[in-house]
């Protein structure tokens, strides 16, 4: 039985129980994400905030919070002082509400504006469009009348750019469309299509050739000339709680589990893919289920579908302290020829036993991840992810290839320096030979040819420096810097970079000498810096420069420059980057 087949079968059994009200989610890169990381940080015990490890976030759980402080921090503005209060919540309400900018300020209502359906605020237009169109300034069309709501919105994106050393000519072009809404306030529901058409960077062009995907994309085509590739993309779900704290999510889309600009964990980097996802919160605990099909990697170019693999996932989170928060995470990837193995459907039990009692086959993982925020200014967060080791040769230290791990450590800073809306990132991933990768090329840590976690694969070191200033409330500026050491594979043997590869022989030619850099060692420095325009309610005009270099310090000696300056527009669409 496909799980397909598995997944609806399950919906249908949870779907009499008696239904809660429901959510929708916020899209990958909205807007929201910046406002929710400052409002955490200020906030830095705010019990809903602070579960903001499992993304992407649920608009009934978070719209609520920001307008609790977007009405506290307008009551602060007009009256010039903060009132006393001797309720602790309303304590924090109005300290965080006090501490807000006009920029913030700005930000809440306009998220409020684009989530209108969960607020008790009304949104006008001044001028609508034969009183039905953009009668809100947000939403092209909407409906809400008892049991129904409904927004559908455009969606376009169109970008040209220009390589220094490319003579072809780059471009985006992306239109499309999307709705969402609820049903009698128990079903939830999403949906978006685009047709895009683009020619990349040389090196995202090549990055393309040699793994036979499209970033972030599934099925492809190739577009007129070289270096064009046309690609349709549908996301959609549906979403009903099946008990007060049990919300249930079932769809097409992608997740990301972690507070960094990276994941070691399961990232939004690649293709998106067909889940059932249940979350439960209650008291200071989070706990995420996650059962996915994938596509296993294929030498085959990405017009073709391959073999479908699996994945379940499970990712704890428990409010240690008001301010600290810890989480687990377990998962395992494997393949069943037509049919999902339903001993990993348990969304309690412990992925090693099972996969033991399947013969070992498969792969499992696991990992540690915690977050702190600090001084009401500070977020500290991190990542330690597990494939698997041996004690004995890690204290041997020889090298051992099979000790396979990645460690993340990171810190947000808002309001540095004491200016307001000025945030800093600073991360570092490092990450061991092989880990990700498995026997075979099903078992691999990976979709669609593409990395479920970290976009570099494995066998790196990476420094990522974000610096994020909002001067004024249209404009954003926003700088980059991504430094990272790889050690590449070369002459078809593996140094544990490319985790399509199997880890066994004859890829594989060692058993101890493996560390981080080994191999083909490559250097990148990658820089960019953002500037952007809200024209009017999510129409975008931007321009973006980049300066990438990357340089080979291990024969054979080689050595890329390019620069890129790219000038687009996009409205109701997230950006799309190759920061790699």
């Amino acid at each position: 039985m496909q799980i397909k087949e598995t997944l609806v079968r399950l919906t249908l059994i949870l779907f009499p129980v008696a239904c809660f009200s429901q959510t929708t989610y916020l899209p990958k890169d909205d807007k929201a994400y910046i406002l929710l990381d400052r409002l955490e940080i200020k906030a830095q015990t705010d019990s809903v905030l602070n579960f903001s490890k499992t993304r992407p976030f649920s608009r009934k759980q978070v719209i609520p919070v920001i307008e609790k402080y977007y009405n506290a921090g307008k009551i602060i503005e007009s009256s010039g002082e903060v009132p006393p209060a001797p309720d602790m919540e309303i304590q924090r309400m109005d300290r965080v509400g006090s501490s807000l900018s006009k920029v913030d300020i700005y930000n809440a209502q306009h998220v409020l504006m684009d989530n209108a359906e969960w607020t008790g605020l009304k949104f006008i237009s001044k001028k609508s469009i034969a009183k039905r169109f953009y009668t809100s300034p947000a939403n092209l069309y909407e409906v809400h009348v008892k049991d129904f709501d409904l927004i559908v919105n455009p969606m376009i994106r169109f970008a040209i750019s220009k390589e220094s050393n490319n003579d072809q000519r780059l471009f985006l072009n992306s239109r499309g469309l999307y709705v969402r809404g609820k049903i009698a306030n128990k079903i939830g529901f999403y949906g978006s299509i685009t047709d895009n058409q683009e020619r990349d960077p040389l090196y995202v062009q090549q990055w393309i050739s040699q793994w036979k995907a499209v970033p972030g994309e599934g099925f492809y085509k190739k577009f007129k000339a070289a270096g064009g590739y046309d690609y349709f993309d549908a996301l959609g779900y549906f979403t009903f709680n099946v008990a007060k704290y049990i919300n249930v999510q079932f769809g097409y889309d992608r997740n990301f589990i972690g507070n960094g600009y990276r994941s070691l964990f399961l990232s939004d980097f690649g293709s998106p893919y067909l889940f059932l996802k249940l979350n439960t919160r209650i008291w200071k605990i989070n706990y995420q289920n996650l059962f996915m099909e994938l596509a296993a990697s294929d030498t085959i170019v990405g017009d073709h579908v391959g073999i479908k693999k699996y994945a379940a996932m499970h990712h704890l989170d428990v409010d240690v302290t008001k301010w600290l928060n810890i989480g687990l995470f377990e998962g395992i990837t494997f393949g069943r020829k037509g049919h999902f193995d339903f001993g990993y459907l348990n969304p309690i039990i412990f992925y090693r036993s099972a996969e033991q009692q399947n013969g070992s086959y498969d792969k499992a993982h696991a990992g540690l991840d915690m977050k702190a925020n600090v001084a009401k200014r500070l977020q500290f967060y991190g990542q330690f992810f597990l494939d698997e080791f041996v004690l004995s040769e890690i204290k041997k230290n020889r090298g051992f290839w099979a000790n396979k791990w990645g460690v993340q450590l990171g810190v947000k800073y808002i309001d540095a320096f004491n200016i307001k809306n000025f945030d800093l990132q600073f991360e570092q991933n490092r990450v061991r030979p092989f880990t990700y990768s498995h026997g075979d090329s099903v078992g691999d840590y990976s979709h669609y040819n593409q990395p479920l976690a970290h976009p570099l694969g494995a066998n790196f070191q990476e420094f990522v420096a974000i610096a994020r200033y909002q001067p004024a409330p249209k404009w954003l500026i926003e700088g980059k810097l991504i430094r990272y050491m790889q050690g590449r594979d070369s002459n078809n043997v593996s140094y544990g970079s490319n985790i399509f590869l199997p880890y066994r022989p004859p890829y594989r030619t060692m058993e101890f000498g493996y560390s981080i850099g080994s191999g083909w060692k490559t250097d990148v420095t990658y820089a960019s810096l953002l500037v952007s325009y809200e024209l009017r309610e999510n129409l975008f005009l931007e321009f973006n420069g980049i300066l990438r270099k990357q340089q080979t310090k291990t024969p054979p000696i080689t050595s890329v420059n390019t620069s890129i300056v790219y000038f687009g527009i996009r409205w109701n669409m997230q950006r799309r980057e190759f920061a790699f």
